[in-house]
């Protein structure tokens, strides 16, 4: 693959065009109030979130769990202490 393929061009000349674009969307940012530590700021908000979301989907797992596990669990024992009582009848 050859330089100018990769880079989309003479490789000066699109870093040239990067760097206006970049000046003139940084102005356009400013204009609208924006900076790079809002950014940052924002993006940092949103990972914590995410984060959260994700630890709440785990709590919320583990709270219906439990509460299917009190009836399940007994309910499943005492079938299986059932079905052991009628084996041990039919073997003797």
């Amino acid at each position: 693959m050859q330089r100018d393929q990769f880079f989309g061009g003479n490789p000066v000349g699109v870093f040239i065009r990067l760097v206006l674009l970049s000046v003139v969307v940084g102005v356009v940012m400013s204009a609208l109030g924006i900076t790079p530590a809002n950014v940052f700021y924002h993006l940092d908000v949103l990972v914590r979130r995410i984060y959260d979301m994700g630890f709440g989907s785990v709590e919320w797992l583990l709270q219906h769990f439990l509460i299917g596990a009190v009836i399940v669990f007994p309910i499943w024992l005492i079938a299986r202490l059932i079905g052991v009582a009628r084996r041990t009848d039919k073997g003797t």
